[in-house]
């Protein structure tokens, strides 16, 4: 049995507090878990490619608006697509952009109806190519890293066409990836592959990078244009039906679990389970189960 000096224990204990206020700035008002912590109201979200599909949504955006924010309707409602429509700069990130995206982000996750959000490309033949040089001389990574950091709070999956093009090719123009690029990409798909992607500025077409396990999902671009759209929203209608609250916690889980070391993992998971056993959903999904019927969930 292995026995850890006390400068050690001192060192996780220490580390443990720091992870517990972090976790506590993540959390907000309204869920409860061990100590004070609280969930955020936020679902997760899915990337996807490709021209808008008009049909469903509740408004039109302007032609000239760089983001368009569509909330679906009927048997889609909680769905949120957020299409980025800046195709004079190849739908790269200008400051405008990124200020949007952080507000509709930020309005989106305090909305409860919303269930899962859908970030997308209405330029056909490309998502979004970085930033361009001209926004590169203008912005500094400090402004970008927000932004991504938010992004990343609702990302659940990544779906692409397999035509699709991506990488982190920064070193071609003798700078690093900002916004977390190089910590993000080795948590992703490790260290040594990271390390050869961002120093070689490969570019990766969809099956190359579902094969080193960038994207989850990877097809054959239909007529339309749209084939990475209708799957990403074929994941979403199959997250509406689940508990609210329950998908919640379980995106906090994985994604505060994924930081740290096991065991501290599991007691956020431990402590994100406890959040669940209250609430009148998981009486319902009880009931509805017993009763042999489709839960009808409030997210309380």
């Amino acid at each position: 049995m292995a026995v850890a000096a006390p400068g050690a224990w001192r060192a996780l204990q220490a580390g443990r507090a720091r992870l517990v206020a972090a976790c506590r700035a993540w959390l907000g008002p309204g869920w409860r878990l061990s100590g004070s912590w609280a969930g955020r109201r936020e679902g997760p979200a899915v990337w996807a490619g490709g021209p808008a599909q008009r049909r469903g949504y509740s408004s039109e955006a302007k032609t000239e608006d760089e983001l368009r924010v569509r909330h679906l309707e009927e048997e889609d409602r909680g769905i949120v697509v957020l299409g980025i429509n800046r195709a004079y700069g190849k739908n790269s990130l200008s400051k405008n952009l990124i200020k949007m995206l952080s507000k509709a982000v930020d309005a989106l996750k305090s909305d409860k109806k919303v269930r899962t959000i859908i970030i997308r490309s209405e330029v056909p033949g490309i998502f979004c190519a970085g930033a361009d040089l001209k926004e590169r001389a203008k912005m500094h990574s400090s402004e970008v890293g927000p932004f991504v950091s938010k992004i990343r709070a609702v990302i659940n999956d990544i779906v692409a066409a397999s035509s699709a093009k991506m990488g982190l090719v920064e070193t071609k123009l003798a700078i690093i990836p900002g916004g977390g690029g190089t910590q993000r990409l080795p948590r992703a798909i490790g260290m040594s592959l990271a390390k050869e992607l961002i120093f070689s500025a490969r570019v990766l077409d969809g099956q190359e990078a579902k094969a080193v396990g960038l994207i989850s999902h990877v097809l054959e671009q239909n007529q339309e244009g749209d084939a990475a759209y209708r799957k990403a929203l074929g994941l979403a209608r199959e997250f509406l039906p689940q508990g609210p609250v329950a998908m919640r916690v379980a995106k906090l889980a994985i994604n505060q679990g994924m930081e740290v070391d096991l065991v501290t993992g599991l007691a956020i998971e431990e402590a994100c389970y406890a959040q669940t056993i209250p609430t009148k959903d998981r009486l319902e999904g009880l009931l509805a189960f017993k009763e042999k019927r489709p839960p009808r969930y409030k997210g309380e």
